[in-house]
């Protein structure tokens, strides 16, 4: 082990001084005039020793003090020069390194605090990893988003999550970003990305909600394009519909019973393709809900009993469960979500082949339409509620875009999925 320095200079002048005393004690004892000058002066080199001490001890104790304030991360205590050159200078370049050190570190709390500012002000969620790929940090965007409290994130990594976008996020590395649909209608960008944390990296994600911004862009696409359609078709319509009648109404019963009929039929045609064009124009003209007192549950159990005739017609069951019989009354506009219900049983009846079941749940402020029918594939589920899309031959595309719109305007939210057991969900929630 080796010896402090401080008590080896403490040994050596103190062997040096009794050597001195001892020889003094031998030599000058004859003559007492030498003896009492050569104590004296023994005295005078001890006390010049301990002067010396303390002048040697002052700036190791001066470093000692400035390294504890470092560790401790004190940095106003400053030093006051001393008058002896060596000692100042040290001092001076102590004073320096702590002013700047205050500096740095008053500047790094105000980055910091004008970050977690941002962060939490920000319109976009975002997820902080650690070094484990764990969630360390989330902001209040992202608690809304996923409703769900900072604790139940943090420490996790998002493959212990339960939520349907981040099991699409498994292979995003930094740098990348991805737009995802999720149950059809909720649309999100997700953007990872690192910054450098003690010479490590450390990941984070920034996810943006697009779903309002692409619904209003989207209706106003189609809206557009359907209106523009509605107004030249309709106007085509009415005068060659006039043209026709007129015609037939010229030619006699007994001749031209050829012409009549063809005639006849171009009519016909006529009304079901003005028909058509009236199921495209009144997802633009869908008027604003009349609200109204509403019992949902019972409103939902009609439109189940009323179409179950035809469910039977396919031999197929709908069941009805509601929670208790319980009553709930909301404010909605009764005759737009009746036919959301009639829109959605029509899809689950299609879906279904005979043998099949049609469960309808009512529970907790929210609705369950079951079918285990033909499940939803893959390339299916993202566009689901996109404006003319159908997988029905014969489909228009107009059903599921009707019953967007409605519970969206009602302030419900919805989606439809198909799960691993086959089943097939439409599930309304948000009622109360």
């Amino acid at each position: 082990m080796k010896i402090a320095l401080r008590y080896r200079y403490i040994f050596f002048i103190g062997i040096l001084h009794i050597v001195l005393v001892f020889l003094a004690f031998k030599w000058l004892n004859e003559n007492k005039l030498y003896f009492i000058a050569s104590e004296v002066l023994i005295i005078i080199s001890i006390v010049v020793s301990i002067q010396i001490y303390r002048d040697f001890l002052r700036p190791v104790e001066f470093i000692r003090s400035g390294i504890e304030a470092i560790k401790d991360k004190d940095f106003t205590i400053k030093f006051v020069p001393t008058g002896k050159q060596e000692v100042d200078i040290l001092i001076e370049v102590y004073n320096l390194m702590i002013d700047q050190l205050r500096e740095e570190r008053t500047k790094l709390h105000e980055q910091h605090f004008f970050l977690e500012k941002l962060i939490e002000a920000s319109p976009i969620a975002i997820l902080i990893f650690d070094f484990d790929e764990k969630i360390s940090q989330i902001n209040d965007k992202a608690v809304k988003l996923f409703n769900a409290a900072p604790d139940f994130f943090t420490g996790k990594k998002l493959d212990d999550l339960d939520f349907s976008l981040f099991n699409q996020l498994k292979d995003l590395k930094d740098g990348d970003s991805k737009t995802l649909k999720i149950n059809g209608v909720e649309t999100y960008k997700v953007q990872r990305s690192h910054f450098m944390d003690q010479g490590f990296r450390r990941s984070f994600l920034m996810i943006e909600e697009l779903t309002q911004d692409i619904l209003e862009s989207e209706k106003k696409a189609y809206g557009k394009v359907i209106r523009m359609m509605a107004h030249e078709v309709n106007n085509t319509l009415g005068a060659t519909d006039s043209i026709l009648q007129t015609t037939r109404n010229y030619l006699s019963e007994d001749s031209f019973l050829d012409l009549r009929e063809a005639l006849t039929v171009a009519s016909d045609r006529n009304q079901k393709l003005a028909a058509f064009m009236r199921n495209f124009a009144d997802v633009v003209r869908l008027p604003a809900p009349r609200k109204e007192a509403v019992d949902i549950a019972l409103l939902v159990k009609n439109t189940g009993i009323f179409m179950r005739s035809l469910a039977t017609q396919k031999n197929v069951d709908i069941h009805i469960h509601i929670e208790n019989n319980q009553v709930m009354v909301i404010q909605a506009d009764p005759g737009q979500m009746e036919q959301v219900f009639i829109n959605v049983l029509k899809n689950a009846i299609d879906a279904c082949e005979a043998g099949h079941e049609i469960v309808i749940e009512v529970t907790d402020a929210r609705i369950m339409i079951k079918n285990n029918g033909l499940p939803i594939s893959e390339q299916s589920a993202g566009q689901l509620f996109n404006p003319f899309f159908s997988t029905k031959k014969d489909g228009q595309g107009i059903g599921l875009t009707l019953t967007r719109e409605v519970l969206l305007n009602h302030g419900f939210s919805f989606s439809l999925t198909s799960d691993h057991t086959g089943w097939t969900t439409f599930l309304i929630g948000k009622l109360l």
